[in-house]
C-alpha cells in the first residue's frame, strides 16, 4: 500500500465522511423529534388556557425570578413541579384556588425573606397560569429538579 495520500483518495475520504455525518445527523434529528413527541411532552393537551397562562408567564417576566425546568433565575423557587409540591396537580380547580391564594397573599412582609411583588391578575389570568404550571409539571424532565423542593 502506498504511503502517499493522492487527490483521489483525499476526495473519497472527504465525500465519504461528509455522507456519513449527514446520515448520522438525519438519524439523530428523526430520533430526537420522535422522542420529544412521544416521551418528553406534557401529559395533558396544550389548551387555550395553557397558552394564555404561558402568555401571562411571559408578560409578567416570571422567569426573571423563578426557574422553570432549570431555565431562568434562581432568586425564587423552581416552579416546574410546584403543582406536585402543593398536591393539586390532578385538580384544576384546586390548582387555581391555591395559586390565587398564594398570589393574593404576596408580598408576605416577613423580614429576611425574599418577597414576590404584588400582582393584580384577573381570575382568568390566574386560571391560565395555573393550567400552564400544571401542564409544565406533567412534562417528563428526566429527573429535574434533582429534589422535590426544586
Amino acid at each position: 500500500m502506498a504511503e502517499i495520500l493522492t487527490k483521489s483518495r483525499a476526495r473519497n475520504i472527504f465525500y465519504g465522511g461528509s455522507i456519513f455525518f449527514v446520515v448520522v445527523f438525519v438519524v439523530m434529528t428523526v430520533h430526537s423529534h420522535r422522542y420529544v413527541v412521544n416521551v418528553s411532552t406534557a401529559g395533558m393537551p396544550l389548551s387555550d388556557e395553557v397558552i394564555h397562562g404561558k402568555h401571562v408567564w411571559e408578560q409578567h417576566s416570571c422567569i426573571n425570578c423563578h426557574s422553570l425546568h432549570g431555565e431562568g433565575a434562581y432568586f425564587a423557587p423552581e416552579v416546574g413541579n410546584v403543582m406536585t409540591r402543593w398536591g393539586v396537580l390532578d385538580s384544576p380547580e384546586d390548582a387555581f384556588e391555591t395559586l390565587k391564594a398564594w398570589i393574593e397573599s404576596q408580598p408576605s412582609g416577613i423580614e429576611g425573606r425574599r418577597q414576590m411583588p404584588k400582582y393584580e391578575l384577573t381570575d382568568e389570568d390566574i386560571r391560565g397560569l395555573a393550567e400552564f404550571l400544571r401542564w409544565a409539571d406533567q412534562t417528563d424532565t428526566q429527573g429535574w429538579p434533582p429534589n422535590e423542593a426544586g
